[in-house]
């Protein structure tokens, strides 16, 4: 019986050593962008290429968190629109022309990723694999990250290599197709010089083109298709219920974390895997720290405003959203003043927005808001006073990023942008005591229409009136009570 038994297990090992074991298919949300989209912005981007270049875009590395744990792995944003593929140690080449293999074989983009391993697969999940990609994400030019370094391929002959500068940054975990040798591999390929060619440098020496591919990858990820449309609107709604949901929650006593926790499960109720960014959540003082991400304050309390920034991110997209409430449910009237000083600018920035308007017209209108209502306030004694209490821009791009890539001249069709103005007071400001440790931002997610704009996120409340409505209303999470972890009292 013992024989039997070591027989059976060495044959078992013998099939998944030789690749011959298949893992079953992992259950997956089925509203992906499809392979047919990253093959169309391939194209897309191929079209804006110049003659006779190939562009080089590599994977995202593995970051460690501490010791043999690492951070959640997030796929390069750029490899993700292109590709689909969120798998590490990978490299893709996109060419302007159609390019010959030496079997006489025409192509015009070649996808080196991570081999097919069922001991590795057994504790991280199944990989896509070479058959993955061509079925999935069709890309029919798809080789193990191995076959890289004896892969022939002759930049010289290129008037442009197109890519990324490196940061050297990343870890060499040993194997020859990590990310670390493809990298390398490329470097000894191209004949790259980390002096010559970083982007510090005045031009890139030969052929090597650090700059150049940003400048496509704005112009294309800065206008959304209808799928990324559909994905955007989705994590924007998602963290605008969130929102709704805690200013029902809402109760002095509460911690930060806490109200983090609440954002954060709303988002993971409606199948969100990220946030697109570390959540904000500042109480009080804590608000008028712009990036504020401890969110360790143990118990708000009712004379506090609390500052809330957040976003999901769904399939990599991701939403911005902020708002500003009062723990109690009701505006002091200094809160009001501020809050709806920063509204009456925000609203007038966002009606402004269409195709042609720019973002600095826009951003010079609140700006003048914001300054002749500090004036207004007594909080600055004149409209050109130079002053921290308005210290950010007033708009970005999302999308694959929270500040996405994008162009920041005129607006264009289809363009989803931010809209964020605020007003920030910290304690011992120039100015009456009243207005100490008041911080508002009102953040919403604003598509360009062709005539127009959208306002994506508006299903969560931004005027005073109707937050303090929507606080009134019971939360489900009123009869969550937990034990008490240092016992009954």
């Amino acid at each position: 019986m013992n024989k039997l038994l070591t027989k059976t297990f060495t044959i078992l090992i013998a099939f998944m050593l030789s690749g011959f074991f298949i893992a079953p298919a992992q259950d997956i949300p089925d509203d992906y962008l499809s392979g047919e989209f990253h093959k169309g912005r391939r194209e897309a981007l191929r079209a804006q290429m110049p003659e006779n270049s190939v562009a080089v875009f590599f994977s995202n590395p593995i970051r460690n968190r501490s010791n043999d744990v690492d951070f959640i792995y997030h796929q390069d944003p750029n490899l993700y629109y292109l590709t689909g593929y969120k798998e590490p140690h990978s490299v893709l080449l996109v060419f302007k022309e159609s390019q010959t293999n030496e079997s006489g074989q025409n192509y015009n983009e070649i996808f080196f990723v991570q081999e097919r391993n069922p001991m590795a697969e057994m504790w991280n999940g199944k990989r896509m694999g070479t058959e993955g990609v061509k079925g999935r994400l069709k890309i029919d030019n798809a080789f193990n990250g191995s076959e890289f370094a004896s892969y022939n391929i002759d930049f010289s002959k290129f008037d442009k290599v197109m890519f990324y500068d490196f940061q050297h940054d990343v870890r060499d975990t040993r194997s020859d197709a990590d990310l670390y040798s493809l990298i390398e591999q490329f470097k000894e390929k191209s004949g790259y010089n980390a002096n010559a060619n970083s982007l510090s440098a005045e031009r890139p020496v030969n052929n090597l083109d650090v700059r150049g591919l940003d400048v496509i990858m704005n112009n294309l990820r800065g206008i959304k298709t209808a799928e990324e449309l559909d994905l955007l609107r989705k994590a924007v709604l998602i963290s605008a219920v969130g929102q709704r949901e805690v200013m029902k929650a809402m109760r002095p006593g509460l911690s930060e974390t806490e109200i983090q926790g609440i954002h954060e499960f709303v988002f993971k109720k409606y199948g969100s895997e990220y946030e697109g960014y570390p959540s904000i959540v500042g109480a009080g003082h804590n608000g008028c720290i712009l990036h504020y991400i401890d969110n360790n304050k143990p118990e708000i309390n009712s004379e506090e405003m609390i500052l809330m920034d957040l976003g999901a991110e769904y399939h990599g997209y991701t939403a911005d959203v902020t708002r500003t409430i009062p723990v109690d449910g009701k505006f002091s009237p200094e809160e009001k003043a501020i809050y709806d000083l920063v509204y009456k600018a925000q609203e007038e920035a966002i009606q402004m927005c269409k195709p042609g308007t720019t973002f600095s017209e826009i951003s010079a209108v609140a700006r003048q808001i914001i300054n002749k209502g500090l004036v207004d306030l007594g909080i600055i004694s004149d409209e050109t006073d130079r002053h921290l209490y308005y210290p950010h821009g007033l708009s970005h791009h999302i999308g694959l990023d929270v500040h996405d890539k994008g162009n920041y001249g005129a607006m264009e069709e289809n363009m989803v942008i931010t809209v964020e103005p605020g007003i920030y007071i910290p304690e011992g400001s120039d100015c009456d005591e009243k207005w100490w440790n008041i911080a508002v931002r009102i953040e919403d997610d604003v598509l360009i229409t062709k005539d127009g704009f959208e306002l994506l996120s508006a299903f969560a409340p931004r005027t005073t009136e109707e937050i303090e409505k929507l606080m009134l209303e019971p939360s489900p999470l009123d009869a969550f009570v937990l034990p008490n972890l240092g016992g009954d009292k």
